[in-house]
């Protein structure tokens, strides 16, 4: 059997973890909201009409923050719609998806929503449609404590204190011709500048993130993002990355191996930060924002059809591909990748988070919530990967795809839980034909012993989560042994494995 050696020891430190790269993502898209979150009247919702069992999943999740309204919705979206009486809030076109917004769940209800699910809000600002002053009007109405048209609106709206959102996004993707209002990097450029200069008049408290490339396949990038940042440099905190991969190939090797592209467009990303910061003789860092990241593939084709042959429907079913196991083992690799960025990636979004590309489903009108696959990886993430960042010094064997030259079979990271004494160690085998053994040399964690190995697996890589059971879910595994600061482990032929280790 083939092996991999991993030296993993405190001193070699990354960093320390942000927890809100555990963040995700809900956008007035589909059936997220409503019929997702939100079902007034369904008898598993609460008094607000929130699906009290979603809200439970998501608890389970442990997401800090959630970036919202969009997306492409946001950049037609008009928030002055979306509060007071909800009676008289009107519906609108929604361009980006072709269907119709009826409003009824605006800033105020999901700010509820969100304390419900112990998570921050990452708020999304139109500069597709809408500008400076009206970026401004919401930052007024959910920031300012009071004295002012916008915030003594919010008040009037029932909402006596302050949302004090943290973080604010000046856009999304406008550099894609799909977007509405979209532009080019020297106008996007500009606003992003000013906006940002105004908005942090208002509350120089809050984080801001420019848009940067909506994938690495941009014909722009990364001029794009070296522009961006040449206007707006001063007044931002973050660039954002967008990144979605799929399997359309049916070539699930190379498909495991995209992990290392995402590896490579971070690195990029990085230097691209850190050309301008030298260009500009500054002393501050732009940190990363990976605020869209997930599979995505299976409901292209249906979504394509909804939108031209059924458009302006309310909720309608759209981005929801219901999840392979190896769609799960690429979401955990794409999360090792995020981990190991982790001086610079500060915020990360998996999109979605319910129904639409999400870990989350509800049966459509009403019916029960479910896990998919990728729920699992993420949940361990979120869990047992609060701490330092350990740079895994890691050996191991090799394979080729049909796109990508040496593929290592072991991908991994370790995460040091100081308070707590733990060090847990994830680990995907992306070799999918053989069990390769790991051998971790953890001899600098004097009177550790082996607490677990949480493994997901599966003999058929297509296998589904469905409403009628899960296929796919965690397991404990005994093939692990610790023995004088040598932990060896057999990671089964493409698995995710969650090795935990402590005092």
């Amino acid at each position: 059997m083939k092996k991999a050696r991993m030296t993993v020891d405190k001193d070699y430190k990354i960093a320390e973890i942000d927890k809100r790269i555990y963040g995700s993502f809900v956008e007035h898209l589909g059936r997220a909201v409503y019929d997702g979150l939100y079902q007034p009247g369904n008898s598993k919702s609460d008094e607000d009409g929130f699906r009290k069992d979603v809200i439970e999943l998501v608890k389970e999740l442990n997401v800090p923050i959630i970036r919202y309204p969009g997306g492409n919705f946001v950049s037609n979206y008009f928030w002055e719609d979306g509060v007071g009486p909800v009676e008289d809030r009107p519906r609108r076109l929604d361009l980006a998806w072709k269907s119709i917004e009826p409003n009824q769940v605006g800033i105020n209800e999901f700010a509820k929503w969100c304390k419900k699910v112990n998570a921050e809000i990452m708020m999304a600002v139109n500069l597709g449609t809408r500008g400076i002053s009206d970026a401004c009007n919401l930052l007024e109405y959910c920031n300012h404590p009071g004295g002012s048209k916008y915030s003594d609106m919010r008040i009037k709206h029932g909402v006596k204190e302050p949302h004090n959102i943290k973080v604010w996004c000046l856009g999304n993707e406008m550099d894609g011709p799909w977007q509405v209002g979209h532009k080019t990097m020297d106008e996007y450029g500009r606003i992003a500048e000013e906006t940002a200069r105004a908005m942090k008049m208002i509350d120089p408290s809050i984080e801001l993130v420019a848009c940067g490339s909506s994938s690495k396949d941009m014909p722009t990038f990364p001029q794009w993002e070296a522009t961006v940042l040449d206007y707006a440099y001063d007044y931002v905190d973050y660039i954002s990355l967008h990144q979605y991969y799929g399997n359309k190939e049916n070539d699930t090797a190379d498909f495991l191996a995209k992990s290392d592209d995402l590896d490579d467009f971070i690195r990029s990303v990085i230097a691209t930060c850190d050309y301008i910061k030298a260009k500009k003789r500054s002393k501050k860092d732009i940190y990363l924002s990976f605020d869209e990241w997930n599979v995505w593939y299976h409901s292209n084709n249906e979504d394509a059809n909804i939108m031209q042959n059924e458009p302006w429907r309310i909720a309608p079913p759209l981005l929801e591909d219901i999840y392979t196991f190896e769609d799960a083992l690429l979401v955990g690799l794409m999360l090792i990748t995020l981990m190991k960025h982790a001086d610079r990636i500060k915020i990360a979004c998996l999109a979605q988070l319910i129904n639409v590309i999400a870990p989350i489903v509800t049966e459509r009108n009403g019916g029960a919530a479910w896990r998919q696959t990728i729920f699992y990886p993420f949940m361990h993430a979120s869990k047992y990967g609060r701490g330092i960042v350990l740079q895994p010094v890691i050996n191991s064997p090799l394979h080729d795809t049909s796109k990508h030259e040496d593929v290592t079979d072991i991908e991994s990271v370790a995460i040091y839980n100081e308070e707590k004494e733990e060090v847990t160690i994830f680990a995907v085998n992306r070799n999918i034909h053989e069990d390769i053994v790991l051998v971790s040399d953890v001899r600098g964690m004097k009177d550790y012993r082996l607490l677990e190995h949480i493994v997901l697996e599966h003999q058929d890589l297509k296998i589904r989560n469905s409403v009628n059971g899960e296929e796919v879910y965690p397991k404990n595994s005994d093939k692990s042994s610790f023995d004088d600061g040598i932990l060896t482990s057999m990671l089964r032929r493409a698995s995710w494995n969650v090795i935990r280790i402590g005092k």
